[in-house]
């Protein structure tokens, strides 16, 4: 049965808790899902061939509604039937989560891409600002996420 209805939004918030992934994918279950695709952006130990100790996300007072901007054009996709996302600010270690999102759809390929493009979307239009930490302590800001 071909699902005519737009997906829904299951999920978006930017906050500084904790993220995790599997909230994000019980948000998107749904029995008309074939495939669901989920996604958790780690803070890693380098970057760039330097050493990175922290990250310090700032964001704009507009940052969640663009997340629930871009959830709700991912959804509205043929073929996606939910999708949720997070954006984590504040101080994150090596090992935090600073993105989790999560897709379903009708099929996999539909999942995929609605996951993909949910968490390339994010990164290009929110407006958050990092600033990395270096293992010899310096540190450079970042104009996006």
């Amino acid at each position: 049965m071909s699902r005519a209805v737009a997906g829904r939004v299951g999920l978006t918030r930017v906050t500084s808790e904790v993220l995790d992934p599997a909230e994000h994918y019980a948000a998107v279950q749904d029995p008309a899902a074939g495939a669901t695709v989920s996604f958790a952006g780690v803070v890693r130990d380098h970057d760039d061939g330097r050493g990175v100790t922290e990250l310090d996300y700032h964001e704009h007072p507009t940052a969640a509604a663009i997340v629930a901007e871009v959830a709700a054009e991912i959804a509205a996709r043929p073929g996606v039937i939910a999708v949720a996302v997070s954006h984590r600010v504040g101080l994150l270690r090596v090992g935090d989560i600073a993105l989790a999102a999560a897709a379903s759809g009708a099929h996999r390929r539909e999942a995929f891409e609605a996951c993909m493009d949910l968490v390339d979307e994010v990164k290009r239009r929110l407006p958050v600002w990092k600033r990395q930490v270096f293992s010899d302590g310096s540190d450079e800001w970042v104009g996006s996420a």
